[in-house]
């Protein structure tokens, strides 16, 4: 009697643990692969290796691992250093890792914390070594230059346009928010490029590793106040910078704000004797137009407006804060145009071309005013 034949497994099964058919197998190994957390596992162990290499570890090195995924870095960083914390989102993947140095000498030198590593507190690291999900990237660096006490480098996978960001420079396209803080706090430097074909599964772009080193001393200025200033203007980076502070309402309210209690903390008295009818006719600027054709429609994914912008936009929608202006108001434009075009002589000039220099004089200026920005 001959034997029924087996119906082929098609390799569509929709469970994330379903047996792999042969051809899918290299492809999708262990489970198949989160695209959505940015998961592509690096399986080229040259590249792995490399990455390792040109983080310099030292034996007595902790270090912060992003997105281990399957550990192919994390076995090899653990032949290095002393500890490795590794910060996973996926559960399955912090179970494989786990899985992966269990009963090895490995074991106890490594710390897997489920979680999203932009919202987790992160224990103390000498260096962050990360095929880095691509939608937490922006986050990730902003994260880390932030740190109290940052690392001694940081190895880094990126997309390519992203990496390309850290290193540009004023006038350029891909010139931005990322670009100036970047290269404020670290020395970047380039380490290699990573073609898709190096990761299961393949991502649509192609990827270069950076070594970001976090300058020592670092820059004598608040990380807040700095990042505070870069977020007004690179809000519309084509605009001018007099109609960043000036023309938007969200601003001036933002720093009049900060302002009054920059007064409260140094005992000065506020004037808010409301303005009279005609004192109150403030002509409207007239908004810079976007360079539409000059940019193709080019926007900064990670220059996203600030959340005080957000919030009070909303509420002049929707009818809120209409009260009458007082004199404070006109005191804080009146020192907002001051600083802007008698004392640095930048109100005509767009965030796109100013370099690290203009964006430092504007900060002085605007705090020897009493205007803070965090």
């Amino acid at each position: 009697m001959p034997k029924a034949k087996r119906k082929a497994h098609s390799g569509t099964d929709s469970s994330p643990y379903s047996k792999p058919s042969a051809k899918s197998s290299a492809a999708h190994s262990i489970f198949k692969m989160n695209t959505d957390l940015g998961q592509h596992i690096l399986k080229n162990p040259g590249v792995a290796s490399a990455i390792v290499a040109k983080a310099g570890l030292k034996q007595s090195d902790h270090v912060l691992e992003v997105g281990p995924g399957t550990g192919n870095l994390t076995v090899l960083i653990l032949k290095e250093a002393k500890a490795v914390t590794a910060v996973e989102m996926d559960p399955r993947m912090a179970a494989e890792l786990t899985k992966r140095v269990q009963g090895k000498p490995e074991e106890k030198r490594l710390k897997v914390l489920l979680g999203d590593v932009i919202k987790t507190e992160l224990p103390y690291f000498d260096v962050c070594i990360s095929n880095t999900p691509y939608q937490i990237s922006s986050p990730l660096v902003f994260k880390l230059l932030s740190l109290p006490n940052p690392p001694r480098t940081c190895v880094l996978m990126f997309q390519r346009e992203f990496a390309m960001r850290l290193f540009a420079k004023p006038g350029e396209k891909l010139y931005s928010r990322l670009s100036v803080n970047a290269q404020m706090w670290a020395r970047i430097s380039h380490v290699m490029k990573v073609g898709r074909n190096n990761f299961n599964p393949p991502p649509n772009v192609e990827s270069n590793v950076v070594r970001l080193e976090p300058k020592f001393p670092r820059p004598q200025i608040s990380y807040e106040e700095w990042d505070g200033l870069l977020r007004i203007c690179f809000v519309r980076k084509n605009r001018t910078l007099r109609a960043a502070f000036l023309g938007t309402s969200a601003v001036l309210e933002m720093l009049e704000a900060n302002w009054r209690l920059w007064c409260a903390q140094n005992d000065v008295v506020v004037d808010d004797t409301p303005l009279t009818g005609q004192e109150e006719e403030v002509e409207s600027m007239e908004v810079d137009q976007v360079e539409e054709d000059e940019w193709n429609g080019f926007s900064d994914a990670e220059d996203e407006l600030p959340d005080f912008f957000k919030e009070m936009t909303q509420k002049v929608k929707n009818g809120a804060n209409r009260k009458k202006k007082g004199r404070v108001s006109e005191v804080v434009r009146e020192k907002v145009r001051k600083v802007l075009e008698d004392e640095t002589k930048l109100a005509d000039k767009r965030a796109r071309l100013c370099d690290e220099g203009d964006f430092l004089k504007m900060l002085y200026a605007f705090n020897q005013e009493g205007i803070h920005f965090s």
